[in-house]
């Protein structure tokens, strides 16, 4: 009877799965206004950095939907991104506010099994003082 109303809803569907996945993503910046996580990007080899560089587009593009990377609780808010690159694994710590903005706090390369607690405490504490607690 509508056959254009169902097109209109299929497009606004779209739309709306399109606008929702979008992410915007900061990096965290210390009380100087130096980026760690930038310093330990621009440290590592050149195909490492372009899988941050995959990373941080795919998250953005399809949020938390992203291909080739899992997204994983650590503590309370506190949440990891965890991938693979050609120099081995990567965890990047980070938390979510005001929706879709995902600020990464602490980046580091998996050596252990289990995230080492001094990153873990560090990626909480910049996560206290990006949340103002």
């Amino acid at each position: 009877m509508w056959p254009m109303f169902g097109k209109i809803l299929d497009l606004a569907k779209y739309i709306q799965l399109a606008i929702i996945k979008m992410m915007k993503i900061e990096l965290y910046l210390s009380k100087r206004g130096s980026s760690p996580i930038e310093d330990f990007i621009i440290d590592l080899p050149k195909g490492d950095q372009a899988r941050f560089a995959d990373v941080f587009e795919g998250i953005e593009k399809y949020g938390l939907d992203c291909p080739r990377v899992q997204f994983k609780p650590l503590r309370g808010k506190l949440w990891e991104i965890k991938f693979n690159a050609p120099g081995g694994g990567y965890r990047i710590a980070y938390v979510l506010i005001e929706g879709q903005t995902m600020i990464w706090l602490h980046v580091f390369k998996k050596t252990t099994q289990k995230t080492p607690l001094n990153d873990l405490d560090l990626a909480e504490k910049r996560m206290k003082e990006v949340l103002g607690l």
